[in-house]
């Protein structure tokens, strides 16, 4: 089996650096099944979304870790780059989503395993990406946290996402890097 792949936000979503504190760290390893996604996080209490724990739309409006996973650009009739987004909240809460091409979604709401636990002041996610839904190799990645409310939210960022404002699409700021992949019998 590969070895996991720790991935820690230690920015802004512009590139400042943030106390150590509220650093959030991404696991990702290979399981039966799919891609291990653990989030281990602060917790900041934000309201939760509204609706029982489950698939839940515009999640990124709430607290959540996320993350975006870009595969290799189609060609003829698919020359956009395929790619998923995985947000995850402290809540139970998660949004899965195919795009390809920029904002373009193919597929929302995807039901994956997922389950969080809240403990004091730190929560942890575990999902399970189906080897299916991961967008063909070589992929890039970048990872992002949200939380607090008006006007004090913050964008946080593993690989920051120069602009004028947080814009967590910028696929050409991620960077490379080869996931764990299918054990072999």
């Amino acid at each position: 089996m590969d070895t996991p792949l720790d991935l820690q936000i230690p920015h802004t979503w512009n590139g400042k650096p943030i106390p150590n504190d509220e650093r959030v760290l991404f696991t990702i390893a290979a399981a039966r099944g799919g891609l291990s996604v653990i989030v281990d996080a602060p917790f900041y209490d934000d309201p939760p979304p509204p609706g029982k724990p489950g698939p839940c739309d515009r999640l990124w409006e709430y607290e959540v870790a996320e993350l975006f996973i870009v595969g290799t650009s189609g060609a003829g009739d698919k020359p956009d780059p395929p790619y998923i987004e995985l947000e995850l909240s402290p809540h139970g809460h998660y949004l899965m989503l195919q795009l390809c091409g920029i904002r373009q979604i193919v597929e929302s709401l995807i039901p994956v395993p997922y389950r969080a636990q809240i403990q004091a002041r730190r929560w942890r996610g575990k999902a399970l990406v189906p080897w299916h839904l991961l967008p063909p190799p070589p992929h890039r990645l970048n990872a992002f946290a949200i939380h607090g409310m008006a006007p004090a939210r913050r964008y946080l960022a593993m690989t920051p996402v120069p602009g004028p404002e947080p814009d967590f699409h910028r696929l050409d700021t991620f960077q490379a890097i080869e996931l764990p992949s299918r054990t072999r019998r």
